[in-house]
C-alpha cells in the first residue's frame, strides 16, 4: 500500500503539492488525475524518493522507499518513457538495470516477452517509437516483479491495441493483489481502466473516490423523468431535495437518484412513463470539479459560450 500523509513540497515561493493526504490500497487500479501543474509528477517523485518533501511523508508499505532494501522487488516505476540510453538495443538496457537492481538478466527476457518487445530486442532504442518506450519503461517497471506499479501516462503514444493491452495488463496487476498507481490525461481510458481515483488540483485533494461516486456529484448526471403528473411531481421532487430543470415533455432531476424518485412517484401516485438515470462521463464530472483548479484557460467568446448548467469546453494543456 502507498500511503500519503500531509505532503507538502515548495520550490521557494512556489507550493506543487499543498497538504497532501491520501491512500493507494492493493487490488484495484487507482487513477491519479488533475489539471497540468496539478503536482501529480511532483507527488509520484517524492513517493519514489526523487523529490525531498518539504514537510509530510509519504511511505510504501509502511517505509520511505529511501529505507527499501531492494526497491525494484518491491515497486516498480514508469516516470518518463524516453529516458533511455538511444545507442543501447533493448536488451542491452533492462540488462544494464537488471544488474543495477541486483536482479538476475533471465528476467530480462520474461518482461519483454511480457510487453511484447520479442521481436525488437535486438534493436537500438534510439529507433522506437513512442509507444515502443512506452513499453520498454512497462518492461523495466516490471523487472522485478514488483507489488506496486506507479505509472505517469504510461498510454501516451501507444495505438490502440496497445492500450487495450494495457488495460487489460494493468486490471490483471490488481486482480492479482497488486496496488497500481496511474496517472493519465486520457479520461476515456481512465474510466475504462481504473475502479478508483485521486483527485488533485493546485497540489491540493479535490476527490479520492470511485469513479461511480465521483460522476454522480457533477451535475451531468441526472435523471430523466417524464410523467403526465410533471407539475404536480417537481415541487414533490423538490421537497426531497432535487433540482429539476424542465425539458420538453420531461423533468431533468439531479440531486436525487433514480430508486427514490421511482419511491417518491409510488408514495404520491403519480405515473411514470420514463425513469432514465444518465451518468456524466468521467471527462465531464472532471472538468466540471476542477475548473478552479486550471493552470491555463483559454478565454470564453461568444460563440463558446453555453447555457447555466451546461460545461463549457476548456482545453488542458499537456
Amino acid at each position: 500500500m502507498i500511503e500519503v500523509k500531509d505532503l507538502t513540497k515548495r520550490y521557494g515561493e512556489t507550493v506543487a503539492v499543498d497538504h497532501l493526504s491520501f491512500r493507494v490500497r492493493p487490488g484495484v487500479v487507482t487513477g491519479f488525475l488533475g489539471p497540468n501543474g496539478a503536482g501529480k509528477t511532483t507527488t509520484m517523485r517524492m513517493l519514489l524518493g526523487l523529490d525531498v518533501p518539504t514537510s509530510g511523508e509519504v511511505t510504501v508499505n509502511g517505509r520511505s522507499y529511501r529505507h527499501i532494501p531492494a526497491p525494484m522487488c518491491e515497486v516498480g516505476a514508469l516516470l518518463d518513457a524516453k529516458a533511455a540510453n538511444g545507442g543501447h538495443t533493448a536488451r542491452q538496457h533492462l540488462a544494464w538495470i537488471a544488474r543495477a537492481g541486483g536482479i538476475p538478466e533471465s528476467r530480462v527476457a520474461s518482461v519483454l516477452d511480457l510487453v511484447g518487445l520479442t521481436e525488437v530486442a535486438g534493436r537500438r532504442v534510439g529507433g522506437f517509437s513512442l509507444g515502443m518506450y512506452q513499453r520498454l519503461g512497462i518492461a523495466a517497471a516490471m523487472l522485478g516483479d514488483p507489488d506496486i506499479l506507479i505509472l505517469d501516462e504510461p498510454v501516451n503514444g501507444l495505438d490502440p491495441e496497445g492500450i487495450r493491452w494495457i488495460r487489460g495488463f494493468l486490471q490483471q496487476l490488481a486482480a492479482e493483489g497488486r496496488t497500481v498507481l496511474l496517472s493519465s490525461h486520457l479520461m476515456s481510458e481512465m474510466e475504462a481502466t481504473a475502479d478508483h481515483i485521486v483527485v488533485i488540483g493546485r497540489g491540493r485533494l479535490i476527490a479520492d473516490t470511485s469513479i461511480a461516486e465521483f460522476t454522480r456529484r457533477s451535475t451531468g448526471s441526472h435523471v430523466r423523468v417524464v410523467s403526465p403528473h410533471a407539475a404536480r411531481f417537481a415541487p414533490v421532487l423538490q421537497g426531497a431535495g432535487a433540482a429539476i430543470s424542465h425539458e420538453e415533455h420531461a423533468l431533468i432531476v439531479t440531486g436525487l437518484e433514480a430508486d427514490r424518485i421511482g419511491a417518491l412517484a409510488a408514495e404520491h401516485r403519480f405515473e411514470l412513463h420514463e425513469l432514465a438515470p444518465r451518468r456524466a462521463s468521467l471527462e465531464a464530472a472532471f472538468m466540471e470539479l476542477t475548473q478552479g483548479s486550471q493552470e491555463y484557460q483559454g478565454a470564453r467568446s461568444a460563440a463558446t459560450a453555453v447555457a447555466p448548467g451546461v460545461l463549457a469546453p476548456t482545453r488542458m494543456e499537456n
